[in-house]
């Protein structure tokens, strides 16, 4: 669901190309330049992998981790048929970390790697999902707006230049719009409801617009390095032109529907037609992203405690594996 994680590499700056082939990377650029993708058999400079590994098991981690907000919520779908379409994207946003572990292994490092970083609290995911679904007017905006800024980032990065994280998330995207329009029929079927049913939506999306807002990251410069990694297509675009991509699609749709935002300095510029949004606290983000969020404990121990009850389950079947694996003669 979630490539642009919103985590800022902290480590301290260096040469990243030191020790690197000159004449091999200069055919690794050569090749980015054409249009071709990196497959995972190609020479890549050590940077470029390690930066690939850090996206993509974020992502991985994002799709499972944002699969529990409106979990929560299956039990307590208003009908029958808004349960099994709940149920159904909640099963592809699992499937969707299938897909993204399977394209990080193929960079070397193992899914349970990548797994006990996670439940540590090395590797991070998405600071959305660290806040809570209160009513079902959240899963609505939910599967709405912060599938649409998923969208809006996953189809920029499906551009990018390493090709099974590209075939993902072509793949994953065609499945997004769906949930996307699920999400927008019900923030449409509540906007268009009862004054309790409007009010409501209007209190979850209050709720979620700052943390929308933080899905794409502070501002970011063109460092030295963040110029590599954009000339190696491993980031398609700015955190900020992300963002007013997204003002642009959806600020028009939320005002249709009557709605409003929580940001009085919220404006266009009338010259440049971008949008310009008040203080979104980045301090609160960095909170979020550090682990002192609303539900930053709650969603690993989800996590932790699946992790343990399926250990017996994986166990079995790498045991069945061995048992039927045929010798060669």
């Amino acid at each position: 669901m979630y490539g642009n994680l919103s985590v800022t590499d902290s480590k301290p700056k260096r040469n990243i190309l030191e020790g690197e082939d000159p004449e091999r990377l200069a055919e690794f650029e050569a090749k980015i330049l054409r249009g071709e993708k990196i497959e995972p058999h190609d020479w890549m400079p050590k940077e470029y992998r390690r930066q690939l590994i850090r996206m993509i098991e974020q992502h991985a981690h994002s799709e499972i981790i944002g699969a529990l907000p409106e979990g929560t919520w299956i039990t307590r779908a208003p009908s029958f048929k808004r349960k099994m379409a709940l149920m159904a994207k909640v099963q592809d946003e699992s499937g969707h970390c299938q897909l993204l572990y399977n394209a990080a292994e193929t960079l070397g490092k193992s899914r349970e790697a990548m797994i006990n970083d996670l439940l540590i609290g090395k590797s991070k995911y998405s600071n959305v999902f660290n806040y809570p679904a209160k009513t079902w007017a959240d899963t609505a905006v939910i599967a709405w707006l912060i599938d649409a800024s998923a969208i809006v980032n996953q189809v920029a990065n499906s551009k990018g230049s390493y090709g099974p994280y590209c075939r993902a998330l072509e793949r994953i995207c065609q499945e997004e719009s769906f949930h996307l329009r699920y999400g927008y029929h019900n923030v449409v079927t509540l906007a268009t409801g009862t004054p309790l049913q409007r009010e409501m939506v209007q209190e979850a999306l209050n709720r979620w617009w700052r943390p929308i807002m933080h899905f794409f990251g502070p501002p970011d410069t063109v460092s030295e390095h963040g110029a590599i990694l954009m000339k190696w297509k491993v980031k398609m675009a700015s955190n900020d032109d992300m963002r007013q991509s997204f003002l642009k699609q959806y600020l028009p749709k939320i005002f249709e529907l009557g709605l409003t935002v929580p940001d009085i300095d919220l404006h266009q510029d009338a010259e440049t037609k971008q949008w310009i949004i008040g203080d979104p606290d980045w301090d609160e983000f960095f909170r979020v992203i550090n682990g002192d969020g609303p539900c930053n404990a709650e969603r690993l121990a989800v996590r932790r405690t699946a992790e343990e009850n399926g250990a017996w389950v994986r166990r079995a079947l790498k045991k069945n594996t061995h048992a039927y694996t045929v010798p060669l003669s």
